[in-house]
């Protein structure tokens, strides 16, 4: 989502509040656990690439696509981490809706574009 408004739309400010989020999940998820855990060469999901994930039609559909994984991606999070830290759950949700708000600016940045 950052590189499609910084370096397709050109949304400086956009860019801005993406970057910042970044980091400030960033510094959410080194708190959430540790990645070395993960075994990502036995990982059941490694090797799955469904169809649609094989093509974009356009810096559009791009968008859609990364914006989506992470609010899937930030909710799951938000699940796991209720296991562990209530107050980390609040703080993905948080994140999630702020997406939410970030990925209507992009589309709308981009309809511009168009």
């Amino acid at each position: 989502m950052e590189e499609v408004a910084r370096f397709v739309i050109e949304q400086k400010r956009l860019t801005e509040q993406l970057k910042k989020l970044r980091a400030k999940l960033r510094s959410l998820a080194k708190r959430a656990g540790d990645i070395r855990q993960r075994d990502s060469l036995t990982d059941v999901g490694g090797k799955s690439y469904t169809r649609s994930e094989g093509s974009r039609k356009n810096v559009r559909d791009v968008f859609a696509a990364n914006a989506k994984r992470v609010e899937e991606a930030l909710r799951v999070l938000e699940e796991f981490t209720k296991l562990t830290g209530p107050g980390l759950g609040r703080s993905f949700k948080a994140i999630r809706y702020k997406v939410y708000d970030l990925e209507k600016k992009g589309y709308q940045a981009l309809e511009r574009f168009d």
